[in-house]
């Protein structure tokens, strides 16, 4: 409850800061501020030490899983303030709202990690997404900007008209908002939960694949992240995107049960082809800011293996897949956002320019690839041990492995920009506290693809 109230609480302080300066060196240090309360406000309830009583009537459950996954959040933001802030106040004049704009999606993503019940997973996802649509369109003289602003509504607003359809089969299956599955598997391995229940799940599952773009439902995601202002892309991406998949763990876990047999090929199809997808098209795009947008889909097949596996190691591997993957997508958005030339292109030379961002670039990009000593490395490896030991399909491993492989190139072709082709490569003025950012970011990926247990460790403690 502590980060639900103090997210929603750093919202309106954020508004109202606005009023009372227009520094927006001092607004971004405001901000900063109060994600750090905002972190130790959580990390007290987490350990057990204070928490903020109220009867939520048990529309919320805090389990340790879920607050500890608001600490990667809230850690991945203040990395994101950190390394970004400067970028956000650069976008428009009303830098105060744009802060106050990410603390109530903070908020959402502090229901969505707690939700015990489909109205409160409904409003999570409602305070999520609505600062997002404004956060896309906040370049408002960029037609870009509002062409993204507007796709990104209308396709979210249709979700959601799906999302409140399969809940409202699921209440008419059940007569209740809970979690808990209403089937009674039989001795064939249906379901006598009727037919409202697994086509309410459907419904469901077909709105939250929209919202983490699985495939075949990814199809805004280019255009939108392409056309949002890349330094709220990069939190689109990565903070929003893994609170996504939490939400989707919470709600599958026992519902799952309703879709009988049929739960699993669904999900060997989706990410099958979110990893083709994903990794095949990025491959032929020359723009680094559109390739990292189909990056993020193929990164979301391999997190759906959390949703396939459904076991602890999936739980551990989807902490340390988010902790991994934020930072690394946030450290290179940060850079992009520096760069003059979004091609890859504009990537050549960049080590001679500006070899401090061209190395953490490197290392971000590893990551991603999941190249060992990198903690994407071992997020990639948590996420398909957990298939092999739930008895899960060998043949969506391997073909997860290959895909794998392919996102190497396309990764590597900005490697080989940066080192090994002659150019000038451009950017904005560089600060030397952004050097050290990128430098803090680039060490703690290696930290844990090193010692994944340093991350994990915290949680059982």
């Amino acid at each position: 409850m502590n980060a639900i109230i103090l997210s929603a609480l750093c919202g309106i302080v954020m508004m109202f800061s606005g009023i009372f300066t227009t520094n927006k060196s001092a607004i971004k240090n405001v901000a900063i501020a109060a994600i750090l309360v905002l972190l130790l406000g959580n990390l007290l309830e987490t350990y057990g030490i204070y928490a903020i009583t109220i009867d939520t009537k048990d529309l919320l459950s805090f389990s340790k899983f879920g607050l500890f996954f608001n600490t990667i959040s809230f850690v991945a933001t203040l990395a994101y303030l950190i390394l970004s802030g400067d970028d956000i106040t650069k976008v428009g004049e009303n830098a105060a709202e744009y802060f106050a704009l990410i603390f109530f999606v903070l908020c959402g993503v502090s229901i969505l990690s707690s939700f015990n019940g489909l109205l409160m997973f409904f409003i999570g996802i409602e305070i999520l997404s609505i600062p997002l649509y404004i956060l896309t369109g906040a370049e408002k003289k960029n037609l870009k900007s509002n062409e993204a602003s507007l796709k990104y509504f209308l396709m979210g607003s249709f979700s959601t008209g799906i999302m409140l359809m399969g809940i409202t089969l699921l209440y008419g299956a059940t007569g209740n908002f809970g979690l808990a599955s209403s089937a009674v598997k039989t001795t064939l391995g249906l379901t006598n939960a009727g037919i409202l229940a697994p086509v309410g799940l459907l419904l469901l599952f077909i709105s939250m694949a929209f919202k983490v773009s699985a495939a075949p439902f990814h199809f805004w995601t280019p255009d939108v992240y392409d056309g949002a202002p890349s330094v709220f892309t990069s939190f689109m991406a990565t903070i929003v995107k893994a609170a996504g998949f939490i939400a989707f763990i919470r709600l599958f876990e026992a519902k799952a049960e309703d879709l009988g047999p049929s739960w699993k090929i669904i999900l060997f199809v989706i990410i099958t082809a979110t990893l083709l997808i994903g990794n095949i098209t990025a491959v032929f795009q020359q723009s680094v800011k559109r390739m990292l947008a189909y990056s993020s889909i193929a990164q979301a097949g391999f997190m759906l293996f959390a949703l396939y596996s459904s076991n602890d190691l999936a739980r551990e591997g989807i902490l340390l897949y988010a902790a991994a993957y934020s930072f690394a997508t946030i450290g290179i958005f940060a850079i992009l956002v520096k760069m003059n030339d979004y091609s890859l292109d504009g990537y050549n030379g960049l080590a001679k320019t500006q070899p401090v961002l061209a190395a953490t670039n490197t290392i971000f990009l590893l990551s991603l690839a999941g190249i060992p000593l990198t903690a994407g490395f071992f997020a990639k490896y948590y996420m398909l041990a957990s298939a092999i030991k739930n008895g899960g399909s060998v043949v969506l491993v391997i073909i997860a492995v290959l895909f794998a492989a392919v996102s190497v190139y396309y990764y590597f072709r900005v490697i080989q920009a940066m080192y090994f082709k002659d150019g000038n490569a451009e950017t904005s003025e560089i600060k030397g506290s952004f050097k050290l950012g990128l430098i803090a970011v680039a060490a703690l990926i290696i930290l844990l693809g090193i010692f994944p247990t340093a991350l994990l460790g915290f949680y059982y403690f």
